[in-house]
């Protein structure tokens, strides 16, 4: 079975169930019958690979790839489906093979209710002591049922106002002046802020070209390729000569020290990506960085996200929130978030060929959530 089959199979499972009445009501709105708590069924958890194809070849300091290899997951529970996804681009250290081996031992038959979701996703984070995106693949997966269940999307849930979502930025990954003059073109129009990748020894070169094209606000991601912090310092008051409003990860995670040294003196906002993974690391990075990335693959599913948002506010740090490569899936669950955030970046799904699903939105460069429940996703 391909895995538009797979996908397929499970919508039509719950279509009939939500027609036979056979397995509850199947909330296609934020209107109806809602269930607040498990009916006693048993939850079945499913998998496989699926490789993302990206539109253009993605370069950034210290790699470039073609391809994102990535994982699909969906829970099944009394004909509803929640869908899921771990993407793992090479810095994490995961792959599909060790992502398919976590969720092998994934035993979700113990827990009979899924709206235990701090039981469950505790167990789940027990099993080991790394494979992030394996435990976020599990643990979008079953907030996408529970908001189905719920009848209402993540957003609401958590009491956030969807018109508050910020833009969106598009990323442009370190290429040739030709390609970055293409690229530019093709998003200057549509998007309201551009991310940029620098940290090699042009990254004034691709400034100047997109200045060629457009003035859009623009971000950027070192990715720790910046290693002189002097250097990097001098480049960050140029890049704000240049309408750059923030900076990621301006130097290697480990060198905490060279990090603050450039925040305490720099004219933009600096944030950490690298450096943060999960809610345990903020303490870490509180005063070495002005906000901190949030990304799902890497802390590790929503339900960490959230207290990372909570706890970095009640820090006084600014809070982004990102994603790797993704399908429309990961995307969206991270979209979740974005009304709390003062940064997003957003753009996984539109960077790949073969989505799966339909999913939040970029209208006018400015990221709309869709009014649907769980996570918002439909597959295609």
């Amino acid at each position: 079975m391909d895995r538009r089959q797979f996908l397929k199979t499970a919508a039509a499972g719950t279509a009939a169930a939500a027609i036979t009445g056979s397995a509850g009501p199947l909330v296609t709105g934020c209107t109806g019958k809602v269930r607040t708590s498990g009916g006693g069924g048993k939850m079945v958890l499913s998998f496989e690979p699926y490789e993302l194809q990206l539109r253009h070849v993605f370069t950034v300091s210290s790699y470039s790839r073609r391809t994102t290899p990535g994982v699909q997951v969906r829970i099944d529970y009394e004909g509803i489906t929640g869908y899921g996804e771990a993407s793992m681009p090479p810095y994490l250290g995961q792959s599909v093979e060790t992502v398919m081996a976590f969720l092998a031992k994934v035993d979700l038959g113990r827990f009979s209710d899924p709206f235990m979701l701090d039981d469950i996703l505790a167990y789940v984070d027990s099993l080991s002591a790394g494979d992030s995106a394996a435990k976020a693949a599990v643990d979008i997966a079953l907030h996408d049922l529970v908001g189905k269940l719920l009848g209402a999307p993540w957003y609401r849930i958590w009491g956030l106002n969807p018109s508050k979502a910020p833009a969106t930025t598009f990323t442009i990954g370190i290429d040739t002046p030709e390609v970055v003059r293409a690229k530019t073109r093709e998003c200057a129009d549509r998007f309201n802020i551009l991310k940029v990748k620098v940290g090699l020894d042009n990254d004034k070169e691709m400034i100047r070209t997109i200045r060629e094209i457009t003035d859009l606000p623009i971000a950027v991601d070192a990715n720790q390729g910046w290693k002189d912090r002097q250097k990097a310092l001098d480049e960050i008051f140029w890049l704000k000569e240049n309408g750059i409003v923030m900076v990621e990860q301006p130097m290697p995670r480990e060198r905490i020290d060279d990090n603050a040294w450039i925040t305490e003196r720099s004219p933009l906002p600096i944030f950490a990506d690298e450096a943060i993974q999960r809610l345990v690391d903020i303490p870490s990075v509180k005063g070495a960085y002005h906000g901190i990335n949030i990304k799902l693959m890497k802390c590790t599913g929503m339900r960490e996200a959230w207290k990372m948002v909570n706890y970095a506010r009640t820090e006084g740090m600014k809070v982004m929130v990102g994603c790797m490569t993704e399908t429309s899936c990961a995307v969206s669950a991270a979209a979740q978030l974005a009304p709390a955030v003062d940064f997003a970046d957003l753009d996984g799904n539109l960077l790949i060929a073969n989505d799966l699903f339909d999913g939040m939105k970029v209208t006018a460069g400015k990221i709309t959530l869709p009014d649907r429940p769980g996570i918002g996703i439909v597959p295609l």
